[in-house]
């Protein structure tokens, strides 16, 4: 996957986000259990057409596989990655949304108390493919167990990725725990100022909702009819406190964006040493950086204490979209694009998706080593991530706003005018509050 598609689809165009889909907020239900009553389940009489839009390169190829083994059901496919929000919250608001549509996990709790989605649970197709997918993802789809809104379709399990040359230049071990990564930074430093042990990107809430997440810091809790919000638990503190010290000392930069060309530079330069990322990120070095090949390792996250959990950035759900009347068809497709081993092997090549489905697990280009990591099995990391992350954390329904305002108190902070702990209390003030301005019943939680 290229960077620049990388950083659109996972990061998301957050202020097209907000904009397209703000218009949706007069028509917002008060509560999670809002979205259209499911259709019926009878299979259509005759030749039908699919809409689905996406953002990931070459799924037109996938949909083409798919079309050539079923005449009777066609799909037509549109690629909306310069403007995903917008374009499906304009389709709702006009009444023309496509019968599926990617939706990123983040996204899902805001768009259903938009009356975005249609139930699938009609058909005993959807619940039943409930097995078919890793728990937690299944979890970011269901609400609570209630309903089937989309299907997972691939994730962001997170771990380490080292230059394990210079890691061996300066005598350091692979860290275990983020106490020892700590020890490393500092050690690095003092080897040499100019090298840092990684970056800290102050414009990406959702890398840093990813650490939140592996240290089980529940952001969002539903129960009693109303929004939990708990963004600044302690949990939270402690991984923004951890950072904070990181950025006081100077061992971390904070003046890269992911995916940038200064942040290749800075790489290409032997400035940085390691990369907190996820597993799509794993093309990113391999394009960017190819004389580096055989100098990079990707191991678990550095973990709080004894604790294997890890933590999750990105990924994406295709979701039935509201007014699909051919909802026998779409969870045929559906089902097939996200769970058969041919159309996965031909996502994560084309488009470098890594799939929430089990089967995923067993492909054979997630089952290799990868030869620009020294031949070593690094989906294997991956898998064991994935395994171990929170199957309860839950997003909130105004998340892309509080993404917003997460960003911008933490480039303050990393620009001295405040802490990374005062931008988790103001993300908690913007959560309560833009729930507030579309009566979503919701109280700050501990």
């Amino acid at each position: 996957m290229s960077t620049t598609v990388t950083r659109v689809r996972i990061a998301g165009a957050v202020v097209a986000a907000a904009a397209g889909l703000a218009g949706l907020a007069a028509c917002s239900s008060p509560a999670p259990s809002g979205g259209a009553s499911a259709p019926s389940c009878e299979p259509a009489k005759g030749t039908v057409t699919l809409q689905y839009w996406n953002t990931v390169p070459g799924m037109d190829q996938v949909v083409a596989l798919w079309n050539k083994k079923n005449p009777n059901i066609q799909v037509q496919t549109k690629n909306i990655s310069n403007d995903q929000y917008g374009t499906i919250g304009n389709a709702l608001k006009a009444g023309k949304a496509p019968e599926l549509a990617q939706v990123g996990y983040d996204e899902l709790p805001y768009l259903r108390t938009q009356d975005a989605f249609v139930d699938a649970s009609a058909c005993s197709a959807a619940p039943a493919a409930k097995s078919k997918f890793v728990p937690w993802t299944w979890s970011q789809t269901s609400f609570g167990g209630t309903g089937v809104f989309a299907f997972p379709q691939d994730t962001g399990p997170m771990a380490l990725f080292v230059r394990s040359d210079i890691f061996k230049e300066h005598g350091l071990e692979i860290p275990k725990t983020w106490d020892e990564y700590a020890t490393d930074a500092q050690k690095l430093h003092d080897a040499d100022p100019n090298l840092s042990i990684t970056f800290f990107d102050p414009n990406n809430a959702e890398w840093f909702n990813g650490l939140l997440w592996q240290n089980s810091a529940t952001m969002y809790a539903y129960a009693g009819d109303k929004w939990h919000v708990t963004v600044e638990s302690d949990h939270s503190k402690q991984v923004a406190g951890y950072w904070q010290k990181l950025i006081d000392a100077k061992l971390v930069r904070t003046d890269l964006a992911n995916g940038s060309t200064p942040m290749y530079a800075a790489y290409q330069k032997n400035q940085i040493a390691t990369y907190v990322g996820a597993a799509w990120g794993y093309s990113m070095f391999r394009d960017n950086l190819p004389d580096q090949a055989g100098k990079w390792t990707i191991v678990p996250m550095p973990t709080w204490g004894s604790s294997a959990a890890s933590g999750d950035w990105g990924g994406s759900t295709v979701a039935f979209m509201k007014g699909n009347t051919h909802l026998y068809e779409s969870v045929a497709f559906n089902s097939w694009l996200n769970t058969d081993p041919e159309a996965l092997a031909l996502e994560n090549k084309l488009g470098g998706l890594y799939p929430a489905a089990l089967a995923g697990s067993a492909l054979p280009a997630l089952s290799q080593g990868v030869p620009y990591y020294n031949n070593e099995k690094i989906f294997d990391v991956f898998a064991e991530s994935s395994k171990n992350i929170d199957t309860s954390f839950t997003w909130g329904p105004t998340q892309k706003t509080v993404n917003l305002a997460l960003q911008d108190a933490m480039a303050k902070a990393a620009a001295g005018g405040g802490t990374l702990t005062d931008a988790l209390s103001s993300a908690q003030a913007t959560a309560l509050k833009s729930m507030a301005d579309q009566a979503i019943p919701a109280v700050a939680g501990d």
